[in-house]
């Protein structure tokens, strides 16, 4: 059953890449991303599951590893920071329900010969399962990067290792602070390197948790990759967007200030806000009818006292005083004709804010709609059942953190 699901979830995963048309703009942008992704989508096909190893310099990374593979293979050293690259090495574990697993290696986040760090972060990040070393009580850098691995839904295991630096008391009493600053909710396990005990505890898990860990990583990846192309796109979206309102605004200021006759000034205005919807609708890859445009626009009128008063009301009303100004125009010598002019002005200022906001509006009400065309990685998640609240609640923390920061609103025109 569990081998039928993350075949089922490998397929879906790829049917969603292959549709997915980037341009060679995109290929290029997303380059790291994208060979990212597609690596972690062969790991998920192979059922290859990747555990990091993370941690500040000299807490002992490549022994913890290396007690793992019972052999050493990681270089050790008495000076901090040996470690200067990531490296990878295959192990081997007895009943496990995935086909390989795969050890990384990393320098310490806190070194400061590391030119990058943020990719020595970001290739563990990709991991499924993160070991974060520890050698005492934890400091602020390292639970900073726990709680940035938290937000972004990684499975971590504590491990205490160079416990014979203290006696059971103050083992203790670590262990006991260590837990004291972790989020009670996600009850992040704290594994003391001794013996086997790490290694039967990291079997557990992964025989209990492996392939959901390879599956949810998989799809996480292939959703803030789908976040970053989104977000990229509608960027490039917004100056074009903006672009269009401005031309509309311009037309219908031109349009208002110069024509006298209402009905046809109120039917001119309504036919550009129409157009200019529809345009805004195919900017936002919403292909909307000429209904739906209309509909759009009564909700935004009603809804906005602003526009509904400027759109009607206030033009209605400069109309029929720039008609009478007209009409007494040759009984005054043409001395009522000189307020025409600033009248026109203000006439056309109201049709260019008005205009503006209304597109505005309308942006964000055809974004909202054109939500639901796109296929997202996350639905596979949201429509995936959750029986171990330890699993759970890291994806709820994911999926928090993830509409928080992704709104998008702000890139809107």
């Amino acid at each position: 059953m569990k081998q039928m699901k993350i075949n089922k979830n490998y397929f879906l995963l790829k049917n969603w890449w292959e549709n997915i048309d980037l341009t060679n703009y995109e290929k290029s942008f997303f380059n790291r991303e994208i060979i990212s992704f597609n690596q972690q989508l062969l790991r998920l096909k192979e059922k290859t599951i990747r555990i990091g190893a993370y941690g500040k310099s000299g807490v002992g990374k490549s022994s913890v590893l290396n007690s793992l593979l019972k052999k050493d293979i990681f270089k050790t050293g008495i000076i901090n920071g040996t470690t200067r690259k990531i490296q990878s090495e295959a192990w081997t574990l007895k009943d496990q329900t995935l086909n390989s697993l795969e050890l990384l290696d990393s320098p310490g986040f806190d070194f400061c010969d590391i030119k990058f760090p943020d990719k020595i972060y970001s290739f563990i990040n990709h991991s499924d399962l993160v070991l974060f070393i520890v050698s005492g009580d934890l400091n602020r850098n390292e639970l900073n990067e726990i709680r940035s691995f938290i937000k972004d839904g990684k499975k971590i295991i504590v491990i205490l290792n160079k416990i014979d630096l203290f006696n059971k008391n103050e083992l203790k009493e670590i262990i006991e602070n260590i837990k004291f600053k972790l989020p009670e909710d996600l009850n992040i396990p704290i594994i003391i390197n001794h013996e086997n005990n790490l290694k039967n505890y990291i079997t557990k898990t992964i025989n209990q948790y492996g392939e959901i860990l390879l599956t949810l990583n998989s799809i996480q990846l292939a959703d803030k990759l789908f976040l970053r192309i989104k977000e990229q796109r509608l960027k490039r979206r917004q100056k074009l967007a903006q672009s269009t309102i401005g031309k509309f605004s311009t037309i219908k200021a031109s349009a208002v200030a110069l024509n006298p006759f209402i009905l046809f000034d109120v039917a001119g205005s309504f036919a550009l806000d129409t157009a200019l919807i529809s345009e805004l609708s195919k900017i936002y890859g919403l292909k909307l009818k000429g209904e739906s445009t209309r509909k759009i626009f009564k909700n935004i009128s009603i809804n906005n006292l602003f526009l509904g008063v400027t759109q009607v009301g206030v033009n209605s009303s400069f109309n029929l005083i720039k008609k009478i100004i007209l009409l007494t125009a040759p009984f005054t010598n043409g001395i009522s004709l000189l307020p025409y002019g600033p009248i026109a002005i203000i006439q056309a200022a109201i049709a260019v804010r008005s205009t503006k906001i209304l597109g505005k509006l309308a942006a964000k009400e055809i974004f909202i709609r054109s939500k639901a065309s796109y296929i997202e990685p996350a639905v596979i998640i949201q429509n995936m059942t959750f029986h171990d609240p330890e699993i759970f609640n890291h994806i709820n923390i994911y999926f928090s953190n993830r509409n928080l920061n992704n709104n998008f609103v702000s890139i809107l025109p």
